[in-house]
């Protein structure tokens, strides 16, 4: 396998991981050195940014960015134990034509209805996009099937010995730019 089949094979299965997972944890940096994590919807994946997000502009995670744009996503999917690590630098955008193009109904459901234009849908002048540049990831994939894993987990459990049911894969900047 060449390498650049090998890069491609891991961003696949980078994606592949990031749009199973329903929930990242977002890690930013407060004005006074403090790091502070939340939830943030994972988006469908877009040529518009590395990884995208969608927020409130009335949130102190837009002042954090502010600040530092340096962020960090955590991914786990309970059911497999596998995980994503990602850093990247983030950046606000709240061009219109842009949220109009990638406005989902569901997004609604984070923007009470305060009358006029603040209504959760596109115009509504709260909503912003995160976008994400990506410089470098971290994954843990599943070697097994997971009726596999959990025999392997259980002897060992049993055994004492560490379970080999995943590996890890790190992409660098240089392979996600290249």
């Amino acid at each position: 396998m060449t390498t650049a089949t090998h890069t491609a094979r891991k961003i696949d299965e980078l994606y592949e991981l990031i749009s199973d997972i329903e929930m990242a944890l977002m890690t930013t940096r407060r004005p006074d050195g403090r790091l502070v994590s939340r939830p943030m919807a994972s988006q469908k994946r877009d040529p518009v940014a590395d990884l995208w997000f969608v927020t409130n502009v009335e949130t102190h995670k837009i002042d954090e960015l502010e600040h530092d744009p340096n962020v960090n996503f955590g991914y786990l999917d309970e059911g497999s134990m596998e995980w994503v690590s990602v850093s990247g630098t983030a950046r606000i955008s709240q061009d219109r034509e842009l949220i109009h193009r990638l406005h989902e109904d569901s997004w609604t459901m984070w923007f009470n209805d305060e009358g006029g234009a603040r209504d959760g849908g596109p115009d509504d002048p709260r909503l912003a996009l995160i976008l994400v540049e990506v410089h470098s990831a971290v994954y843990s994939k599943q070697k097994h099937s997971t009726p596999r894993t959990l025999f392997e987990l259980a002897k060992g459990r049993i055994t004492g010995e560490q379970p080999d049911v995943a590996r890890e894969e790190t992409l660098s900047e240089a392979e996600l730019k290249g």
